[in-house]
């Protein structure tokens, strides 16, 4: 894949998935935007990436080569985005790819979870999307060209115990990608979900988390819960490497123009069952 001249962009760049994007889209030869929040929200357990993080990403990237900008950005504020996407325009003339990337999971029933709990996890992963999808449409439109990726989960094809808000959030970006697919489609402007499983990354790699699925460990470990995680797959693989859902994100990008409003699943086979 040669993406020599495009201009890429990453949220939740800081780590796991989003540099495992960003690094492969600057090997490919795109200048990289890449963005994260930098910061904790507070109704999420585990630490959320720092901006040292995002620092590090950015140093990958130039060590290897690459060409890459960095941007601490909440996605949910609009204004925030939509300065993003004004100094790409100022500074690079173009912005070609977008990948939604940026999101994050907490456990909680549906009868005690808070109105803050519900509205972090939808303004993140759902309205952050859309605010991020909205805000590139201009550029796009005016190169006829473009690549837009969501990132959901296997959350987003069934319900999930105590996730009601997560699951709701990534049927969301389900529904708001393919139905963008429909509007930008003649503008040579493609729309397409990944749906990975478990990914080894901070967001199930957690002790809250390894407690939750591991309740009669004192202690329990990776090695605890990567054994639980492996009976759900047919493929006795606990979760999948960031790399593994790049794959998929860099085939959508690589597309000439003839997949959109499309769900990519990534999901070591645990929707084997599922209609």
């Amino acid at each position: 894949m040669d993406l020599t001249g495009k201009v890429a962009w990453v949220t939740g760049a800081a780590r796991g998935q989003g540099r495992s994007h960003a690094l492969a889209l600057a090997e490919a030869g795109a200048h990289v935007v890449v963005t994260d929040i930098g910061a904790p929200i507070d109704s999420v357990s585990y630490s959320l990436s720092s901006p040292n993080d995002l620092a590090e990403t950015a140093r990958e990237i130039k060590a290897a080569g690459g060409s890459v900008t960095a941007a601490q950005v909440d996605v949910r504020d609009r204004t925030s985005v939509n300065t993003l996407v004004s100094r790409i325009r100022d500074e690079r003339g173009r912005l070609d790819i977008l990948v939604a990337n940026a999101g994050v999971c907490s456990f909680e029933p549906v009868e005690s979870m808070t109105h803050q709990q519900w509205a972090d996890m939808i303004d993140t992963n759902l309205t952050g999307t859309f605010n991020c999808a909205q805000a590139v449409l201009t550029l796009m439109k005016e190169h006829r060209f473009g690549r837009l990726i969501g990132i959901s989960s296997g959350a987003g094809r069934g319900g999930m115990m105590h996730l009601s808000h997560y699951a709701a959030s990534k049927w969301g970006i389900i529904g708001f990608i393919k139905s963008l697919a429909l509007e930008v489609g003649a503008y040579g402007i493609t729309a397409n979900v990944v749906c990975p499983s478990s990914v080894g990354t901070p967001m199930v790699l957690n002790p809250a988390t390894m407690k939750r699925f591991c309740p009669t460990v004192e202690h329990p470990t990776e090695d605890d819960l990567a054994q639980v995680f492996a009976g759900w797959s047919p493929l006795g693989v606990p979760w999948l490497a960031p790399e593994d859902v790049t794959r998929a994100v860099m085939y959508l990008i690589d597309d000439p123009g003839v997949v959109t409003g499309t769900v990519v699943e990534v999901n070591l086979g645990t929707t084997a069952s599922r209609q």
